[in-house]
C-alpha cells in the first residue's frame, strides 16, 4: 500500500472552514477544533433562521395592518374576510406596505372589504 500524504487536502478543509469563520471571537477564529464547533453551529442558526425570520415578517405585516385598519375603525379579522369575501386578492406584505407609504389606498381597500362585509 502507497504512502498517502494528506497535506493538501487537510489543509484545503482547515483554510475553507476557517474562512467560514473569520470574525468569530478569540479561538474560534483561529483554532480549526473551535471553529469546526462555532462554524457547524452557526450553520445550523442561519438554517433555522431562514424559516423563522419569514415568520416575523408576517407578524410584523399583520401588527402594521392591524393598526392602520384600527384607525379607520375596523378590525384585521374583518379585514381579512371581507377582502375574502370581496375577491381582493392581496397579501400581507402588500398590504403592510399600503398602510403605510399610501394609506387612502389603504382605506379605499378597507371600504372595499367593509362593502362587501355588508
Amino acid at each position: 500500500m502507497p504512502r498517502v500524504k494528506r497535506g493538501f487536502k487537510a489543509r484545503r478543509r482547515h483554510n475553507r472552514i476557517l474562512e467560514l469563520a473569520s470574525g468569530y471571537r478569540g479561538g474560534h477564529s483561529r483554532l480549526f477544533r473551535s471553529a469546526v464547533e462555532a462554524v457547524d453551529r452557526a450553520l445550523v442558526y442561519a438554517y433555522r433562521d431562514r424559516k423563522q425570520r419569514k415568520r416575523a415578517f408576517r407578524r410584523l405585516w399583520i401588527q402594521r395592518i392591524n393598526a392602520a385598519t384600527r384607525m379607520v375603525g375596523f378590525n384585521y379579522s374583518r379585514l381579512v374576510c371581507g377582502l375574502k369575501a370581496a375577491q381582493i386578492e392581496l397579501d400581507r406584505r402588500v398590504l403592510a406596505d399600503l398602510a403605510i407609504h399610501d394609506p387612502a389606498a389603504f382605506n379605499s381597500v378597507v371600504q372595499a372589504a367593509r362593502a362587501a362585509l355588508a
